[in-house]
């Protein structure tokens, strides 16, 4: 259905997707746009939400005058989407491809460096317009994904129970 979703926003997407989740998903994001025709115009992604990285395709977005910014994969790829749809004030599909990541709902990124070193977090102001979630991706996810993602889950719990006892 990503078609239709990317058709409320316009008719061309940029895709912020590494090589590996892109090939994952290929068959059904050939399918959506078959469904509903739009332009998808690939990034690609370096698997490093960092500075270079999210003007790199900043510049991509710009020169091919893109509508709508689809981030497709894991939490960095995901954060990359968000801060080029914020920097260039265009809106934000999230589309996660594992289950083991915060990134598709929060209104925030975490930057690292180009060697993968913790540098910021960057916020913007909203949350990414439309997350969208194929359960059959997900699914089909390395398993290492799924258990990463019950242990952040788990984690999530006692954190949020510990601010709700600090009020």
């Amino acid at each position: 259905n990503l078609g239709e979703y990317v058709a409320s926003f316009g008719a061309k997407a940029l895709l912020v997707s590494s090589k590996d989740d892109e090939g994952r998903v290929r068959a059904q994001l050939d399918e959506a746009i078959k469904r509903h025709p739009f332009e998808l115009k690939s990034a690609g992604f370096n698997l490093e939400c960092c500075w270079p990285e999210i003007h790199r395709i900043e510049a991509v977005a710009k020169a091919e005058n893109v509508d709508v910014v689809i981030g497709l994969g894991g939490g960095k790829s995901l954060d990359t989407a968000k801060a080029v749809a914020g920097r260039i004030g265009k809106p934000a599909i999230v589309v996660p491809t594992i289950a083991a990541t915060d990134a598709p709902t929060s209104y925030s990124a975490v930057v690292y460096t180009e060697t993968g070193e913790f540098l910021e977090y960057v916020f913007f102001k909203n949350n990414p317009n439309l997350v969208l979630v194929d359960t059959g991706v997900i699914a089909r996810a390395p398993v290492r994904f799924l258990v990463a993602g019950m242990g952040d889950a788990l984690a999530t719990w006692f954190e949020a129970r510990s601010c709700a006892q600090a009020f």
